[in-house]
């Protein structure tokens, strides 16, 4: 799950695979902004044949953050 999360974050933002840790922030980290939040939370969804309830969104600001969410999840 972390492995297939990274491969997202790298083919949606401008950042190296390599340089993507849990610690990462989305925003300040990676560069992301809100429409490639949007973008990688349905990419999210589709891959791991979830929905993402918009209050979880605002809570959302690292990798880390996915992963756990994930965990729970699926």
């Amino acid at each position: 799950m972390y492995e297939k999360v990274l491969d997202l974050i790298a083919s949606q933002l401008p950042v190296k695979r390599e340089n993507i840790t849990r610690e990462s922030r989305l925003l300040e980290d990676l560069g992301a902004d809100s429409a490639n939040v949007m973008i990688l939370v349905m990419d999210l969804e589709q891959q791991f044949d979830i929905v993402v309830e918009d209050d979880v969104l605002g809570n959302i600001k690292t990798v880390g953050d996915i992963i756990d969410y994930l965990e729970k999840r699926v």
